[in-house]
């Protein structure tokens, strides 16, 4: 089986709701399934720790998940044009995996939302890339073969999924912000049944 892992961290829900629309594309593909993956908030109270397991929702993820994936993708809200402080925390510590050399040759796509059609997307999209670079993974977006792009007036761009949640994070994700997800997943699951075989 050809294991991708959806990692993200999401606050109001929205990225949640992307990193599961992205299983499900994920798992369109035959003989490919997805693993979600959060990781905990920090704390700015040092002597705070999170428990091992969360209250609800998907498990922390470990560099074990890291290590045994086929493939990666992803996921922050916005912060100023750059993934959250948590995503940002847990890659810091992935140190151990980039010297195993683990995600070398992996596909990887990211994904976020974001307040404000022009709040950050594709800044926050690129820095995530980044930290990927380091590990040797091979980048991949959403082609403008997915015909969403030229008429979506929401999310959704050529460097990864998005999603448009509005001033006051009320907005669900519309069809064409779950179709490009769905698509992403499958993408990436497409390329690592490839690579693998």
């Amino acid at each position: 089986m050809t294991e991708i892992l959806v990692l993200y961290y999401s606050q109001s829900g929205h990225v949640l709701n992307m990193a599961e629309q992205i299983a499900r594309g994920i798992e369109t593909v035959e003989g490919c399934s997805a693993r979600l993956r959060t990781v905990p908030k920090i704390s700015t109270v040092c002597e705070a720790t999170e428990d091992t397991i969360p209250e609800q929702g998907h498990l922390y993820v470990s560099a074990e998940d890291l290590k045994e994936c086929d493939g990666l993708v992803l996921g922050s809200p916005t912060r100023f044009g750059n993934m959250a402080a948590p995503l940002k925390y847990f890659i810091d510590s992935t140190s151990d995996v980039w010297l195993s050399g683990s995600l070398i040759g992996k596909p990887a796509a990211v994904f976020t939302s974001t307040g404000s059609l022009h709040g950050g997307q594709e800044s926050t999209l690129l820095s995530m890339m980044l930290p990927l670079m380091h590990h040797g993974m091979i980048l991949m977006g959403l082609p403008y073969s997915e015909s969403t792009l030229m008429t979506t007036t929401d999310g959704g761009t050529p460097y990864g999924a998005s999603h448009l949640a509005g001033s006051n994070n009320d907005r669900s994700l519309s069809e064409n912000e779950a179709k490009l997800c769905r698509a992403l997943g499958q993408r990436i699951a497409l390329t690592a049944k490839t690579l693998i075989s």
